[in-house]
């Protein structure tokens, strides 16, 4: 630091220097044009004055007369003396000494002369240098001679050398005063904060400091303070994994981590590589204003699947949404991702408006999406959303077929109702590949499926893959039986298999999780957690307790049930009115499909009418928030709750169950689950309800509010630990295994014979 700023300051006073230097140039050339313009008027002045006098003089033949005004007008200022000559250069009058000093006429007054106009120059009398001014002398409008004005131009030079000696002084003092605000420059806004920020990684590396901690100032080097905060994230990341599984060791658990599952899956891929394909991107880039922004959509399945690419690397092929993606990547369509610290690749996909509105608003979301969840919505099936979804869903297979060009027996985890068909249409042209779909939704009954005109298609696309997951084990057993009741097929109800054209195909389960570690809040220190108090003020309402829901504003997550279970809660305990807020935080979803734009402003009018039948004051039962929320603000939300309630009619899993139970490192809070999600499986000491029962759900949330802190923190205890053991990377672990492990058929197959099946199906 002490060398960089000798090097600073050495470099400012070079710097300073000349660019004073050369103003000081600019500005004494410029006084000394300014002199002597100044010079030449006086000139010019003087001679106006005296022709006249000497023409007049000269008219009477009065050499004393000119002699007499020549001494008269020759105690001017900087006046060295004036000289009368006639038109043979013959000297006529002139001032004391002049004559002498000039010699012979000057060369100047012979031009004036002959060209009958004044002239001046600057030239050098012996060691003086002198401004000449002559100019013609008339008689008759005749030029009969001329007058010579000569003015001392020394005082010139010494005012530049004046200057130039002032400029000099003031640039020692510019020099001296810079350099002082330079050094304390340096000191305070580049050495101190440097010396800080090593002070703060030293403290890091020696493990005196935990993330996340405020990194010091490093406003002036702002790339590098995000290399240091990514390094310094990586370092605390690493750190936690070695201290995490060291104390696994100690305690004889086997918990999976992020560099477990790494370790995990590149032993099994076999040099193969990695994709992982869904609808959603991680990463979406959209315009704001001029500028493009990069940001992160709110997905449950983005939240499961971002930390496997992390951890193992590979590619991740998703539709292109965002209205500035195709300007962010490069020819091929490949971005690498995360920004701030790159590790896998994003290959985006393009799908135009029709496209996406049939594939994936009409046939995925009005047709799959209500026939497999028992949420009583009709499903609607069009053949142009059809052919839609067929044309994207080859799209999608022709975008992964060049991601794996150059790679042997790759592995494929293909993603959710969106490709039923791309299981099929990759095993066409790469029967090596080992391809395996998770179905995020629930499956329905055979008779429900049935209702599909199409359902003969998608299943025969689902079979392409060489393992199928689902979240639970009665949504495998509905799928075989499925199968069973639709195609020619061969199932084996022992080994949960189907075989169908020489193709076998394995049904398991795999119920997904989160990431209980990464997925901490970003402080986990007492002072951190959330006043709900401060909280509701900020929404300008005023609770003793509060209930959160964090939901697509979607029919089948029970929104409009919720809220009547807090109506019929408030009914029957009016204790608690006033005292008792519960926050929706809802995500317009879907918003072009007719039945979610209807829904949500039922939504809206349902929160509306309980409100305006309860409300009192700064107090409101129900806080509905229309928006989409970050990570962090949904965190604050659960940290803050007494209870979470998640009542969906039908769902797969569910992320919230979990993301609740993830932030709650206080182990506080009630988590009140429906029995028809995925998770009732696994969370049992959540209060299960049927959310159709009103009543039901309404006991729940009394019991809630009023459990023993003794139970709460027990039970939450018991969810922490069945979801930091079964977590999003045991199964990434698990389905990566299955899948590798499986023999595959299409190994063995021909590409003629791969072809009679495609076309067979």
């Amino acid at each position: 630091m002490r060398l960089f700023s000798v090097r600073l300051i050495v470099s400012l006073i070079i710097g300073i220097t000349l660019v004073s230097l050369l103003s000081s140039y600019y500005e004494v050339l410029g006084e000394k044009r300014a002199l002597r313009r100044d010079l030449e008027r006086r000139s010019d002045v003087l001679g106006e004055s005296l022709v006249s006098n000497v023409e007049r003089s000269w008219e009477r033949d009065s050499g004393r007369d000119l002699q007499r005004i020549v001494q008269r007008f020759g105690n001017r200022e900087h006046l060295i003396g004036i000289a009368v000559y006639d038109l043979t250069s013959k000297l006529v009058a002139a001032t004391p000494d002049l004559a002498n000093k000039l010699g012979a006429p000057p060369a100047l007054l012979s031009q004036a002369i002959n060209k009958d106009e004044s002239a001046n120059a600057f030239v050098r009398m012996g060691q003086t240098q002198v401004e000449m001014y002559a100019l013609p002398v008339h008689r008759d409008d005749k030029v009969v001679g001329g007058l010579v004005i000569v003015h001392d131009a020394s005082y010139i030079r010494e005012q530049n050398m004046k200057t130039w000696r002032e400029s000099f002084l003031r640039v020692l003092l510019q020099v001296l005063v810079i350099s002082v605000i330079t050094l304390l420059i340096v000191r305070w806004s580049i050495a101190g904060p440097i010396a800080r920020a090593a002070q703060w990684m030293r403290a890091l590396r020696m493990g005196r400091l935990s993330l996340p901690q405020e990194i010091p100032d490093l406003d002036v080097f702002r790339p590098l303070a995000r290399e240091v905060k990514t390094f310094a994230k990586s370092l605390s990341q690493a750190r936690s994994a070695a201290e995490t599984e060291a104390r696994l060791r100690d305690a004889g658990e086997s918990l999976w981590t992020p560099e477990r599952l790494a370790i995990h899956i590149q032993g099994r891929l076999d040099e193969g590589k990695l994709i992982v394909v869904s609808n959603r991107e991680p990463y979406m880039h959209v315009r704001n204003g001029k500028t493009i922004e990069c940001i992160v959509p709110a997905s449950g399945l983005v939240t499961a699947l971002e930390p496997i690419l992390r951890a193992c690397s590979g590619t991740w092929v998703a539709h292109g949404s965002g209205d500035g993606d195709q300007e962010t990547v490069d020819r091929y369509g490949h971005l690498r991702v995360p920004p701030e610290d790159p590790n896998y690749t994003l290959r985006r996909v393009w799908l135009t408006k029709e496209e996406e509105q049939g594939y994936y608003y009409g046939f995925a979301n009005e047709g799959l999406w209500p026939l497999c969840h028992i949420a009583h919505t009709r499903p609607i099936f069009r053949a142009s959303d059809w052919q839609n979804y067929f044309d994207a869903n080859q799209k999608f297979a022709d975008a992964v077929v060049e991601e794996i060009a150059d790679s042997l027996r790759p592995v494929i985890l293909v993603q959710d109702y969106h490709f039923a068909l791309l299981p099929r249409l990759i095993k066409m042209q790469r029967p090596d590949a080992r391809v395996a779909i998770f179905w995020h939704i629930p499956w329905p009954n055979s008779e429900a499926f049935a209702i599909c005109p199409w359902r003969r298609e998608l299943l025969e696309g689902l079979l392409g893959a060489d393992l199928i997951g689902f979240h639970i084990q009665s949504h495998c057993n509905n799928f075989l039986e499925t199968v069973d009741r639709t195609l020619e097929s061969r199932i084996d109800w022992e080994h949960f298999s189907a075989s169908r054209l020489d193709h076998h195909t394995m049904v398991r389960p795999f119920p997904i999780s989160v990431d209980l570690v990464n997925g901490q809040p970003e402080s986990v220190s007492d002072s951190s957690y959330t006043d709900r108090s401060a909280l509701l003020k900020s929404q300008g309402i005023e609770s003793t307790f509060l209930g959160v829901g964090v939901d697509r504003i979607d029919y089948t997550k029970g929104i409009l049930e919720r809220f009547l279970a807090i109506e019929r809660f408030l009914e029957k305990w009016p204790v608690y009115r006033g005292q008792f807020t519960f926050v929706q935080i809802g995500a317009p979803s879907r918003t072009h499909i007719k039945r979610y734009h209807d829904f949500l402003g039922e939504v809206e009018l349902e929160a509306e009418r309980i409100n305006w039948r309860f409300q009192t004051g700064k107090w409101k039962p129900i806080l509905f928030l229309k928006r989409q929320h970050s990570h962090e603000e949904i965190t604050k939300y659960y940290r803050a709750a007494d209870i979470c309630l998640v009542i969906s009619l039908h769902d797969g899993m569910n992320f919230v169950a979990k993301g609740f139970v993830v932030a709650r490192s206080d182990e506080g809070g009630v988590l009140v689950l429906s029995q028809f999600t995925g998770a009732a499986r696994e969370l049992r000491d959540a209060l299960l309800v049927n959310p159709y029962d009103i009543d039901e759900t309404a006991d729940a949330l009394r019991r809630a509010l009023e459990m023993e802190p003794e139970e709460k923190e027990l039970r939450m205890q018991r969810m922490r630990r069945t979801v930091k053991e079964n977590n999003v990377y045991r199964w990434a672990a698990n389905l990566v295994a299955e899948l590798c492990e499986l023999r595959l058929d299409e190994s063995e197959v021909t590409q003629e014979k791969v072809r009679s099946i495609a076309s067979a199906s």
